[in-house]
């Protein structure tokens, strides 16, 4: 099977969050099952040309009565994935992906990403080479869906469906209207593409309304999304396209997040050697200025600071519950992360008043690897979280999740049983200062007193298999759907296939 991806990020190449691990992981897992898998994204200012191969001759894109000539360049990702770029330094060339410190939110996005998807079919004319399935990932890429639709369906690409997974709802692409036409779609189609919303263009609204088959990432955030609740005004939409949606849990690259060979750690370990995980416990504590002490239970937390991962609840001043915790209870904290300003000033404030707190402002990889490993447990309080993949590199190293019930850390995390000792980790319902603290107690708790339960939570957890082999499988039926719906699509009225 032939599958272009069209996305917005790609690891290694350019990454804001867990979007750019799951393509690259997906596409690498599906050629390695033997398909030809294709990724197209920007050449951004950060991808460095020199460590890019020429596709020669150029490439003209219309965007409405716009004509934007473009270069394209190539890599390759893992053994075979080919990764396309596309060259465009007015769009691409600047520091951040979709904002900047000065501009949360580049103004011309909707042309920026409508340049990127038109591309793709470009591109794919320009190397002969025509998809069986063009899966589109999160609003960036969701306008491959009504192109496909509407724009270029009665010449090669006739036979190629389209499947659109959502990543985050919270984020869709919302813009005026007066940016449409630079999507390349007749003013026609401006209802039946899905991009109206409120006299506004949505692009997550088109993709999941134009797209043959819908993905997202864990089975319980199919469901939630279609809840008011967690929807952002999409759950309409989602219900009345039910049918067609599938939560298909991310997997975990197992090559880098893997104790038993990860490089980026001091001492490897695994189920039968457990008790080697405390030299990274050690490690971390030296590497943050923390006491170095084996018995004082450390907690981690590696994350975006956004409101959508509950970081006001766990850090807000005076109301947060990281001042009390780290005051009252002897354990030690260590946070790697960056975003809203406000969380990272109160972070720096708290390290320098905390002497069991401490904060790297930023995105350092090799101390998020020594974090999940070094660290007792594992803290993801988030309102929501589509899938998450922090919790599920936790598990695989031991290190117990604390997290909210919801998405993808409800379908990974089995709650602490303290009866048994069975679970994976510490669960709770809603998310406040109190419920956060309640449960870090409850693990706190447990580490000083079940000392047995711990150990057998950890290597449940660590038997976990997370890998991408089962969820690329998944995909596969869901692209071996969207075809034949594609294909019924394409029978006319005599009931032949055109």
């Amino acid at each position: 099977m032939k599958v272009l991806m069209i996305t917005g990020e790609l690891a290694p190449f350019a990454k804001t969050g867990g979007l750019a691990d799951a393509v690259s992981a997906l596409s690498i897992a599906l050629a390695d099952a033997g398909h030809d898998v294709r990724v197209v994204m920007p050449r951004y200012y950060r991808i460095d040309r020199k460590n890019l191969a020429s596709v020669p001759g150029a490439m003209t894109v219309h965007l409405g009565s716009q004509k934007f000539y473009t270069e394209v360049y190539e890599a390759t990702l893992g053994k075979s994935v080919k990764v396309y770029f596309v060259d465009h330094e007015q769009s691409f060339g600047r520091e951040g992906l979709y904002g900047s410190v000065f501009e949360t939110d580049f103004q011309d996005n909707p042309q920026r990403f409508s340049l990127l998807c038109n591309a793709a079919f470009q591109i794919c004319r320009k190397q002969n080479w025509i998809p069986d399935v063009m899966h589109s990932h999160d609003w960036q890429g969701a306008l491959v869906a009504p192109l496909l639709k509407f724009n270029e369906g009665e010449a090669e690409f006739r036979n190629t469906a389209s499947v659109f997974t959502v990543h985050n709802i919270g984020y869709q692409g919302i813009y005026s209207k007066n940016n449409f036409p630079l999507t390349g779609l007749n003013w026609l189609h401006f209802y039946s593409s899905g991009f109206e919303d409120w006299d506004r263009i949505n692009f997550m609204k088109a993709g999941i309304i134009s797209a043959d088959k819908l993905t997202t990432v864990s089975p319980t955030y199919a469901n939630e999304i279609q809840s008011p609740e967690y929807g952002f005004r999409m759950d309409g939409v989602l219900r009345f396209r039910s049918s067609d949606l599938t939560g298909i849990l991310n997997g975990v690259d197992t090559k880098v997040w893997n104790p038993k060979t990860d490089k980026l750690i001091p001492q490897n370990y695994s189920v039968s050697t457990l008790d080697k995980k405390a030299e990274n416990k050690i490690a971390l504590q030296k590497a943050m200025g923390l006491e170095v002490n084996p018995d004082i239970p450390l907690f981690g937390m590696i994350t975006r600071f956004a409101d959508q991962k509950g970081v006001s609840e766990l850090f807000g001043p005076a109301y947060g519950s990281a001042f009390r915790l780290c005051s009252q209870i002897r354990m030690q904290l260590v946070v790697l992360g960056a975003g809203e300003k406000w969380c990272e000033d109160e972070l720096s404030s708290l390290s320098k008043r905390l002497p069991n707190l401490r904060a790297y402002i930023g995105y350092n990889e090799n101390l998020s690897h020594l974090i999940e490993a070094g660290s007792d447990f594992f803290i993801m309080p988030s309102k929501y979280e589509p899938c998450g993949l922090n919790q599920m590199y936790s598990l695989l190293y031991g290190t117990l999740p604390i997290v909210r019930r919801t998405g993808g850390l409800a379908d990974t995390v089995e709650n602490y049983n303290e009866k048994t000792g069975d679970g994976t980790g510490f669960m709770f319902d809603y998310l406040s200062p109190d419920s956060i603290a309640d449960t870090v107690g409850w693990a706190t708790y447990a580490y000083y007193n079940k000392k047995e339960h711990i150990a057998k939570m950890q290597k449940r957890g660590m038997k976990k298999d997370f890998s991408w082999k089962n969820s690329a499988q998944k995909y596969v039926e869901v692209y071996k759907a969207a075809i034949e719906k594609k294909q019924n699509e394409c029978v006319n009225e005599n009931g032949t296939i055109e």
